[in-house]
C-alpha cells in the first residue's frame, strides 16, 4: 500500500474525529457542511492517486507478463470500478 495514500488517509481521519467534535459543539450548520466537503475532495484525492498507482503498478505489470487473461481481468476490474463511479 502507498505511503502517500496512507498519510492522506490519516489525515482525513483526523477531519473527520474533528466533524464530530463540531457536531457535538453544536457547531453552525454551514461551517460543519463546509468540512465535509473539505473531507469529500480529500477522499477523492486519495482516490486518485490510488487509481494512479493501480494503473501505473498492478495494470502495467499485466501488460508486461503478456498473459492476457490477467490483462483482460485488470481491464474489467477498472471498467467496473468506473461503472460504480458513474452510480
Amino acid at each position: 500500500m502507498s505511503e502517500k495514500v496512507v498519510a492522506r488517509l490519516k489525515r482525513i481521519e483526523g477531519q473527520v474525529r474533528g466533524l464530530v467534535r463540531m457536531l457535538e459543539e453544536d457547531r453552525y450548520c454551514i461551517e460543519v457542511l463546509h468540512q465535509m466537503q473539505a473531507v469529500k475532495s480529500a477522499l477523492s484525492r486519495a482516490e486518485s492517486e490510488l487509481l494512479k498507482q493501480h494503473a501505473a503498478h498492478c495494470v502495467e505489470d499485466a501488460i508486461a507478463t503478456g498473459n492476457t487473461t490477467e490483462q483482460r481481468e485488470k481491464v474489467a476490474e477498472l471498467i467496473d470500478l468506473f461503472d460504480k463511479l458513474k452510480r
